[in-house]
């Protein structure tokens, strides 16, 4: 490395960005843990030149002495020198350029650690553009993420997000290093952070940072967890993206039983039903109200797009309980509407009508039981689903927003449902 005379130094402080991390899903219900980030230039060496600086003049035989220290590797002595340039440190130029030294004392013996202290160093100085700070906190961080110094990889972090609040790049890294240092819930809320910073900018956050923070967030159990699964199939309504944060709201809250029917409905909706398990409890739960028509129709429809087999150990047990239960015929609904007078009967009718695919006459029985006096919530629930099956957008909307207590999560995900329709 090439240095000016005791009047001026260069900038040689070329420690490398990592690029974007890559993400990875499996096909389980929840996503995965994402790879840890990589440095894929070559070692953090590469030195680029910077501006001019003046040293002072008391401080340049001390500066002098430690250049000759940094260049020589005189490991042994480079701490006295650097301590001995710190005391007779006149102006940010000083100061500077003792840090950009011990920086590249630091890079040489790959003390990570050193380096970030380094950093900290150039920083106070107030010689380099802020920027260009941030630039290099968030490249000694990712060294010292790949070398599982996290915690102080988060620090270093921290810093460059604390000096441009805005750089989201550096807030997903943030997290990643938060996460990997068992700080999982901090990791989630920071990734938050990333999508307001995103939206905030009036730009659509990647889908990548949906699927981190939903994931990071279901790991730390985070109350939030079921409203970022809401934002991300909102963004990116995929099927798959449908399923698992649907599975996320199931495993964080189990539900009340009677309410799968509901939330599986809107799987059935999205087409995000997937696997046997998927199919078996929601045929189940129809067959344990009697509402054999939905379940069959179910069975029947999964298998004819071959997301399940009738051979299925698990299918042919559900094909065993529907076996012999016929699904009503139009002149059955017709009956069971005229004899229905409890306000759960009408709940019941019209249960019967929405697994027969006749969503408008499901939605007349619905308005009935609230007209009856049925439990408010469940009624407009069961109503909204069949109002949007039917394609009654505003109707939809009204009924979901009347919805409270324990089906309010429910009815929220159905809005985003609707919300998309044309």
């Amino acid at each position: 490395m090439k240095y000016l005379t005791s009047t001026a130094v260069l900038l040689a402080a070329g420690l490398a960005v990592a690029p974007a991390v890559a993400q990875s899903y499996g096909p389980s219900s929840t996503p995965q843990q994402a790879p840890e980030p990589r440095n894929n230039a070559p070692a953090a060496q590469a030195q680029a030149q910077g501006p001019k600086i003046n040293i002072s003049g008391k401080a340049a035989k001390a500066i002098q002495e430690l250049q000759v220290a940094v260049k020589a590797n005189d490991a042994a002595n480079i701490p006295a020198k650097i301590a001995a340039a710190q005391a007779v440190a006149q102006t940010k130029d000083d100061r500077y350029a003792i840090a950009q030294l011990q920086l590249t004392a630091a890079l040489a013996a790959k003390n990570n650690a050193a380096a970030a202290q380094a950093i900290d160093g150039i920083a106070a100085s107030g010689f380099l553009p802020t920027s260009r700070v941030a630039e290099l906190y968030n490249a000694v961080g990712v060294q010292l993420y790949n070398g599982k110094q996290f915690d102080l990889a988060a620090s270093a972090f921290q810093k460059a997000s604390a000096i441009n609040p805005q750089d989201v790049e550096a807030l997903k890294l943030l997290a990643e290093a938060q996460n990997a240092a068992g700080q999982k819930a901090q990791a989630s809320t920071t990734l938050l952070k990333a999508l307001q910073v995103s939206k905030a900018a009036g730009q659509k956050p990647g889908e990548d940072i949906f699927k981190r923070a939903v994931g990071m967030a279901y790991e730390a159990k985070a109350p939030g967890a079921v409203e970022l699964g809401r934002e991300w199939v909102t963004a990116y309504p995929s099927p798959d993206n449908w399923h698992n944060a649907l599975a996320i709201y199931r495993n964080l809250n189990n539900p009340d039983p009677s309410m799968a029917i509901d939330i599986l409905r809107l799987s059935r909706a999205t087409d995000s039903l997937q696997g046997t398990a998927d199919y078996h409890i929601y045929a189940f739960e129809a067959a344990n109200q009697a509402n054999y028509g939905e379940a069959k129709s179910l069975i029947a429809e999964g298998i004819a797009a071959g997301k399940i087999k009738a051979t299925d150990p698990v299918i042919s047990d559900i094909q065993g309980v529907l076996k012999g239960k016929a699904a009503p015929t139009a002149a059955d609904l017709a009956a069971a509407e005229k004899t229905a007078r409890e306000p759960t009967a009408f709940l019941r009718v019209g249960d019967r009508y929405y697994g027969a695919g006749n969503y408008a006459k499901a939605a007349e029985l619905y308005r009935q039981a609230l007209a009856k006096g049925a439990d408010k919530n469940v009624a407009n629930l069961r109503l909204g689903e069949a109002l949007a099956r039917a394609g009654d957008k505003a109707g939809a909307t009204a009924a979901f927003n009347a919805v409270t207590g324990p089906q309010a999560e429910v009815a929220k995900f159905w809005l985003v449902y609707v919300q998309r329709q044309a």
